[in-house]
């Protein structure tokens, strides 16, 4: 077990290297390009879905994460984020834990199946009729 432990925290394990090789390859270059383009599907979905909302969100550049505005809910970050979980078991990040600048604002992250995201906006869509 030590030999496993010594080889996959001191240096990157054999398989990781082949596998970065290989992404950084022509023959990888399709599989990125099936990536961007699926985060890109996964970006537009939740922003508009959060602009549908009337939560007004910027298109992120360069992130899995969007940052939409609960302004309109008169909620505090912290309340915003512990209600939806609550309610409707949709988790968020309140916005000011990213410091005061962040303040009636809530961070989601677009990093998982486009059809979780889906529910998780159909869930949010409950929830602000009944807070927005």
């Amino acid at each position: 077990m030590r030999k496993v432990h010594q080889y996959t925290i001191m240096s990157a394990p054999t398989t990781g290297q082949a596998a970065a090789l290989a992404a950084l390859t022509p023959v990888g270059d399709r599989y990125v390009e099936e990536m961007r383009q699926e985060y890109d599907r996964r970006r537009r979905l939740i922003v508009d879905g959060f602009n549908t909302l009337g939560m007004d969100c910027f298109e992120p550049r360069g992130a899995f994460y969007a940052f939409p505005s609960i302004a309109k809910t008169g909620m505090s970050s912290d309340d915003f984020a512990m209600r939806l979980l609550d309610e409707e078991e949709v988790a968020m990040v309140p916005g000011d834990a990213f410091g005061a600048s962040g303040a009636g604002f809530v961070r989601a992250s677009y990093a998982t199946a486009y059809e979780k995201i889906e529910e998780a906006l159909n869930r949010l869509e409950r929830f602000m009729r009944r807070h927005g």
